[in-house]
């Protein structure tokens, strides 16, 4: 079996690649858009500078070599999302190629990184099947692409679901893609269990890759267990029926007719504008990690800290003001457990580096246990706020007073008379029962080596 990806991923340029058109998000239809957009005759394209800069700096971050110079070709085809019947694109000369990346130590060649132009979004009024006739969006219509093709060298489905996010990853790092904007990354897959190699495209989302592959290697090894021929085509992934659908024979290169784009010159990548834009590159999350080993912090919780690049950035920061252990098992755990739940990323909360600071003091002085500081941490996410504004008005600093704890751990007690005769009979769990029966009456306030001591010193 061979696996290999075209990877789609869509620039986070200022404006579109040929055009000065906005490349944003926008909900109306067919409102940013140009002559040159909806393909008009007579309009000419002219070359966004900040794409191939965008393109250089992947080629860099996969390891890739780059060409004296590049130029693009027409592929012509023709559909309904092509208004031209032709798309810029590059053939002869990407803009970079001959580059690995390495997903859990496993080298993954980078056959070549090619730029080019979105065409129009397709909108099926009904199902993918059954549609009575197709609605066209020209906004994404020269949004710049930069496709990312690897050599055929997965083995399975996890090792695509890996390279993806790791992919991903290096991406937003680099500040080239946002992978918050719906369809910001899109895969086309070659897959081949026997000799005829069968491409399924624009699968949106690691999760959707996984199974669109999965339920494909399974259609192929049926066919060849029942002596049926594969043939060479496209299909589509169904993500409601969870199903891929063939969409037509599979075209070969010299099906889409290349030639030179002669509206645009060929551009000379010089090594000194390359080098300059090395020294730009940001730390990866894989050096990141590395680093935070160096300073003593495992490397699970490494990893957590670092898939996204403002939640590495604010724990740098933070992690400078407080205990850097406490800060990367909060960054790890507790922090982004609650942006999970809420569904958010650090740089959507409007978070400020300050308020994480003041809140792992409380921790560190003992001023508010954990469980009391996490419960905080939620309405500090939802709502930024100082810590100590929160604090006015709330019952929820951490009980130390022996006097008041031991009241609670004479009413449990009363409460949990099983508990004392499991306990004296040599059951260690039912101490740390009545810890938490404790624990739940301070409404997680209370000292809990306070609680232990009273606890054991009454018993």
């Amino acid at each position: 079996m061979k696996i290999g990806l075209e990877v789609h991923v869509a620039l986070t340029t200022e404006t579109k690649l040929f055009c000065g058109c906005p490349n944003k998000v926008v909900k109306e239809p067919n409102t940013e858009t140009c002559e040159y957009c909806i393909g008009l005759p007579g309009s000419k394209p002219q070359l966004n500078a900040k794409a191939v800069e965008c393109g250089i700096k992947i080629g860099l971050a996969l390891n890739c070599k780059f060409p004296p110079e590049m130029f693009f070709s027409r592929k012509s085809y023709f559909y309904p999302d092509m208004g031209k019947n032709f798309q810029i694109t590059q053939y002869e000369i990407p803009i970079a190629s001959g580059g690995v990346m390495h997903v859990n130590k496993k080298p993954i060649r980078i056959t070549r990184i090619n730029l080019e132009e979105d065409p129009a979004r397709i909108v099926h009024v009904g199902t993918i099947t059954k549609a009575e006739y197709v609605l066209l969006d020209y906004n994404r219509s020269g949004v710049p692409l930069c496709e990312i093709v690897t050599a055929p060298d997965f083995a399975g489905t996890k090792e695509v679901r890996n390279f993806l996010q790791e992919l991903s990853s290096i991406l937003e790092y680099l500040g080239v893609y946002d992978p918050n904007i719906e369809g910001s990354m899109r895969i086309d897959a070659n897959i081949s269990v026997a000799e005829t190699r069968v491409e399924v495209k624009n699968i949106s989302g690691f999760r959707d890759v996984e199974k669109a592959l999965s339920y494909e290697i399974v259609r192929q090894q049926n066919m060849v267990r029942l002596g049926e021929q594969i043939v060479r085509e496209t299909r589509g992934w169904d993500a409601v029926s969870g199903v891929t659908r063939s969409l037509r024979a599979k075209e070969g290169e010299e099906d889409y007719g290349y030639i030179f784009e002669s509206d645009l010159p060929r551009i000379v990548l010089e090594k000194g504008k390359i080098g300059h834009i090395r020294k730009q590159l940001p730390e990866l999350a894989a050096q990141k990690i590395r680093r935070y080993q160096r300073m003593g912090i495992a490397e699970e919780l490494a990893v957590a800290i670092t898939t996204e690049p403002s939640l590495a950035d604010m724990f740098e920061r933070v992690s400078r003001e407080v205990d850097t252990q406490l800060a990367a098992r909060w960054f790890a755990g507790e922090i982004k457990k609650t942006l999970n739940y809420s569904n958010l990323r650090m740089k959507e909360t409007g978070m400020k580096p300050e308020y994480l600071v003041k809140l792992l003091k409380f921790i560190e002085t003992g001023k508010l246990t954990e469980r009391t500081a996490e419960i905080m941490l939620r309405e500090i996410v939802k709502r930024p706020e100082d810590p100590e504004a929160i604090l006015k008005g709330k019952d929820i600093v951490r009980i130390v007073d022996e006097t008041a704890l031991m009241e609670m751990i004479k009413a449990v007690l009363n409460e949990n008379a099983q508990a004392i005769i499991d306990y004296k009979s040599g059951k260690k769990e039912a101490f740390n029962f009545l810890v938490g029966q404790v624990m739940k009456k301070s409404q997680g306030r209370g000292d809990p080596e306070t609680i232990r001591k009273l606890l054991r010193s009454k018993l």
